[in-house]
């Protein structure tokens, strides 16, 4: 079984490479970090424009057709570059939420204009720090309208479509809410990486339509997950990876004591990767094992990222503690990567369930 990429899929990891560094050095970062803006706007536009955004989404709406492996080696160039654009939450969330299990007329409507990066999308998931039981959501969805809070939403601020968890009337459902609409309130909320916005989100008896059928929005949400969770990890492969350069090419870098600790790095984002590439084919194949591959990825992907970012700044000493160099943006947006999708402990439990499953005696 071969779980490396083409050579097309590596040339446009390169082509994607040369273009993040010349075009998203951390000065960019920096910007929008300390600035009032929420994103990187010229950035977001020149990314779509290539085509990165439908990367995933088939010809027939407006994508490139490239598939998620082509989406994967994206992914982790964009995380290498700690790119601050909503495309996680456009592409990773939203776009796999519909194509997942929008109608025909949703994806007509919502993922050409997604794919072409005309509108933004975000997936409503948290109401609140630490609520992640799905069964517990106080957000409602009764006769068409929504009412209820989100908190925090990813990129909820400029986002222009939000699929919404909420309770129906036969357990979770999703919604699809045009961000427009009558009835909605957003107010942007601080967080520890501000190069990625963030905003609540409070709905009332706002119109909105069902995604997928009744009584499967939790199977779905755990699909989209899922589905997200093998893309946010090669985003945080990519973030890991440039971290151990950046240490590793720091002058004491050289040093046999701190090559001891970085070689632990290595080891442990080798192993993300691993978990990574196995993840990309089973989602690339929407193979069975792709729940398992998931969490694996997941929770490896998360202890990585923060390892290296952790290290990066101890081998820096006190100069990697400073605003201005640029180890703290790396840790920032380890530390907000490892929550996007809930904690490593759920995945963690996720993980030990669907190996108890698979061994359970017959």
């Amino acid at each position: 079984m071969n779980f490396d990429f083409s050579d097309d899929l590596k040339q446009l990891r390169e082509q994607a490479r040369k273009f993040l560094r010349e075009r998203c050095p951390s000065t960019t970062v920096r910007r929008v970090l300390e600035g009032p803006e929420p994103y990187d706007k010229a950035l977001w536009k020149e990314i779509a424009a290539m085509g990165w955004t439908g990367a995933a989404i088939p010809e027939q709406y407006g994508g490139a057709g490239l598939g998620h492996l082509g989406l994967c080696v994206l992914a982790e160039e964009l995380g290498s570059a700690l790119a601050p654009v909503p495309f996680s939450s456009s592409v990773y969330l939203a776009s796999e939420a519909i194509m997942a299990g929008g109608s025909e007329a949703q994806k007509k409507d919502w993922l050409p204009r997604l794919a072409s990066g005309e509108a933004i999308g975000t997936l409503a998931f948290a109401e609140g720090p630490g609520k992640a039981d799905v069964r517990k959501l106080r957000t409602t969805f009764r006769g068409g309208v929504l009412s209820g809070e989100k908190l925090p939403v990813p990129d909820g601020d400029v986002a222009d479509v939000a699929i919404v968890a909420a309770q129906g009337e036969r357990g979770v459902i999703l919604t699809i809410v045009d961000l427009k609409a009558s009835g909605i309130t957003r107010t942007a909320v601080e967080t520890i990486d501000p190069s990625r916005s963030h905003a609540r989100i409070t709905f009332q008896s706002t119109p909105a339509e069902a995604l997928g059928a009744a009584g499967e929005g939790e199977a779905l949400l755990r699909r989209v997950q899922d589905r997200a969770a093998v893309l946010f990890a090669f985003e945080q492969v990519g973030g890991a990876q440039r971290s151990l350069e950046m240490a590793r090419d720091y002058p004491i870098g050289s040093f046999q004591a701190i090559k001891h600790k970085l070689a632990d790095v290595y080891v442990a984002t080798e192993l993300a990767r691993s978990n990574a590439y196995y993840g990309a084919w089973a989602l690339a194949r929407n193979a069975p094992e792709l729940p398992t591959a998931a969490a694996a990825a997941r929770i490896s992907a998360n202890e990585a990222f923060f390892l290296a970012a952790k290290e990066n700044i101890q081998v820096h000493g006190g100069m990697g503690f400073t605003w201005e160099f640029d180890c703290h943006l790396y840790y920032r947006r380890a530390k907000l990567l490892s929550l996007a999708l809930g904690s490593t402990r759920l995945w963690k439990d996720r993980l030990i369930t669907q190996l108890e499953t698979a061994n359970a005696p017959l």
